[in-house]
C-alpha cells in the first residue's frame, strides 16, 4: 500500500512519520526546501518519551508521479484549496483520500473535487507542533488516529489501512459512526479554541480566573447544543472524556489556534468557531459565548492583515 503524506508538519509528520518508521511505504509530498532538510537531518520526532530521527521519501509537486493507495491530508483549513490542486495528480481511481483536519466542512470540497466515494472519514487527537529547527514536538500523550467509512459499516479499504497503522507506535481506531466522532471532536475542540483564545491562557489558568470553569463548561454546553441540533448529540463517554480536559486546573493544554495567535500566524478560527457559529444560526441555537469567541479571533485577523 502507497501513501502519500502531504506535507510534513506537525500532524502528517507524526502520523506519517511513524508510518515510515514501521516500515509502511510512505512518501512526503513537500516544498523543496523541506525536502532538503528531510533528506539531510531526518524527520526529527521530539516526545516525553525521547527523541527519533526517521529517514523518510520525499517528492515535490514538480517530482510527482504517479497516483497512490491512500492520500494523508492534513493542512491548516485555510490551505485546502492549494492543497487539494497538490495532491491531485496522485489521486487515481482507485485511491482514497484520508483528511485530518479539523472541523467539518472540508468534506464539502473535498467531495466535490474527487467524488465522495474516494473520501473516508479521519480525525485525529494530537497536540503537536513543529520547532524551530523542523522538529516535530508531542506536547501530551495521547496519539490517536480514528478512521472509517462516513456512511457507517466496514469496508476492506479501511480495515486494509487499519491493519497498517496497528503496526505503528499510535492508536488506531476503525469507526462504523466516524461522523458521530468527528462532531464529537469539533464540539470539543471549538469551546477548546473558543476558551483558551478568548483568556489567552492554557486551561488551567482559565480554571484558577474567577469565572473560568464557567466560561469553560458555558462554552461546551453550547458546541453540545449545535452537535445536538445537527443529529449528533455527544454520547455520554465523549462528554466525560472532554470535561475531564477542559476542567483540569492543572492543564496546560491550549488550541493551536492560540498558538497560531501568539505567533502572530493566520488562524483557523472561520473553519472551526464560525462553521459552529453559522450552523447554530441555521439551527435556531442560541450560542452567546461562540458567537464572542467568534468576533474575538476574526478581530484578530483583520487586525493581522492591516
Amino acid at each position: 500500500m502507497r501513501i502519500l503524506v502531504l506535507g510534513a508538519g506537525a500532524t502528517g509528520g507524526y502520523f506519517g512519520g511513524r508510518l515510515a518508521q514501521a516500515g509502511a511505504d510512505v512518501t512526503f509530498l513537500v516544498r523543496p526546501k523541506r525536502a532538503e532538510t528531510l533528506a539531510r537531518a531526518g524527520l526529527v520526532i521530539k516526545t516525553p518519551e525521547g527523541t527519533d530521527t526517521i529517514a523518510v521519501r520525499t517528492v515535490t509537486a514538480e517530482t510527482l508521479d504517479g497516483s497512490y493507495d491512500v492520500v494523508l491530508l492534513s493542512c491548516k483549513a485555510y490551505d485546502l484549496e492549494s492543497a487539494v490542486a497538490a495532491i491531485a495528480p496522485a489521486v487515481g481511481e482507485g485511491t482514497v483520500v484520508v483528511p485530518l483536519l479539523n472541523g467539518l466542512s472540508h468534506y464539502t470540497v473535498l467531495d466535490a473535487a474527487f467524488g465522495a466515494e474516494r473520501v473516508l472519514g479521519g480525525l485525529c487527537h494530537i497536540s503537536a507542533s513543529l520547532g524551530p529547527e523542523g522538529e516535530i514536538v508531542r506536547h501530551i500523550p495521547i496519539r490517536r488516529l480514528t478512521i472509517g467509512e462516513r456512511l457507517g459499516g466496514h469496508s476492506p479499504r479501511v480495515e486494509a489501512l487499519a491493519g497498517l497503522c496497528a503496526l505503528a507506535p499510535f492508536q488506531t481506531v476503525v469507526s462504523d459512526a466516524l461522523m458521530q466522532a468527528a462532531w464529537e471532536k469539533f464540539s470539543f475542540l471549538a469551546a477548546l479554541a473558543g476558551a483558551t483564545c478568548l483568556m489567552r491562557a492554557n486551561v488551567g489558568a482559565i480554571m484558577a480566573a474567577p469565572g473560568g470553569e464557567a466560561v469553560l463548561r458555558g462554552l461546551y454546553g453550547e458546541t453540545r447544543a449545535v452537535a445536538t441540533a445537527g443529529g449528533h448529540p455527544p454520547g455520554v463517554t465523549a462528554q466525560e472524556e472532554a470535561m475531564a480536559i477542559l476542567t483540569d486546573p492543572a492543564s496546560p493544554v491550549v488550541a493551536s489556534m492560540l498558538r497560531d495567535i501568539e505567533a502572530g500566524h493566520r488562524t483557523e478560527g472561520e473553519h472551526i468557531l464560525g462553521d459552529m457559529v453559522h450552523r447554530a444560526q441555521v439551527a435556531g441555537v442560541h450560542v452567546p459565548l461562540l458567537a464572542l469567541a467568534h468576533c474575538h479571533v476574526q478581530a484578530y485577523e483583520i487586525r493581522r492583515r492591516m
